[in-house]
């Protein structure tokens, strides 16, 4: 058996598309390739596939990642050349490297999802710094979202690590976030540029990378 980790990107074409359509599309473009994938036990076995953690609606992405479990060994090589002929526009494969059987899930091993966020401003670039500033120098920051008609209180400041301004323009902005992304909380772009006073609803979000275990260690000693 051999476990292989990608990384792929979701474009423009793509990001309406649900978690559970995106996996069923997975799964037939590997078949079509031929992958001698690997399933589960049980009555209904199903591929191994495991996404690091899923895409929100609306959000493209350059670093998702996915482990896949094949019943025997296949090169990287001829994996992206013959998986990639059968996806279609919008999945670009970038990277796929073997990793350990025996190595912890890869959902267990998320920590962040960095992001990058155009929104709407007449903010100069300094009072946007500042915002960031200010909020980064709060303790907490005690919020609430709706969801399935449920109104949940929690403290948003928890799940954001690092805040930056990537480019100012006219009318427009583009920050840079690192929010929190594991089975503890997960950090949403549109609730922390709310908190930051920007009206609307940014015009585009990319989640940029998902940060494992091991980076966030690092990216801490630096």
């Amino acid at each position: 058996m051999q476990r292989l980790r990608l990384t792929f990107s979701i474009g423009e074409e793509l990001k309406y598309i649900s978690h559970l359509d995106l996996m069923r599309l997975w799964q037939r473009g590997l078949r079509r390739a031929g992958i001698p994938l690997a399933y589960s036990q049980g009555f209904s076995p199903h591929p191994r596939l495991s996404l690091a953690a899923p895409l929100a609606i609306g959000v493209t992405s350059g670093g998702e990642l996915m482990d896949i479990y094949l019943e025997h060994r296949v090169s990287p090589h001829y994996f992206i050349k013959n998986v990639s002929q059968q996806l279609p526009p919008g999945i670009d494969i970038s990277e796929v490297v073997e990793i350990g059987l025996g190595l912890p899930s890869l959902q267990s091993q998320v920590r962040h999802a960095e992001y990058e966020v155009r929104v709407e401003t007449e903010k100069a670039p300094e009072e946007v710094k500042a915002s960031l500033r200010d909020l980064l120098a709060k303790n907490t920051l005690p919020w609430q979202h709706a969801r399935d008609k449920e109104i949940r209180h929690y403290d948003l400041r928890s799940l954001i690590d690092n805040l930056w301004l990537i480019d100012s323009r006219y009318d427009e902005c583009t920050l840079g976030l690192r929010l929190r992304c594991d089975n503890k909380g997960t950090g949403r772009p549109e609730q922390v540029t709310s908190a930051l006073g920007f009206a609307n609803h940014p015009k585009s979000i990319h989640r940029t990378r998902l940060l494992l275990a091991q980076q966030n260690r690092n990216l801490l000693h630096r």
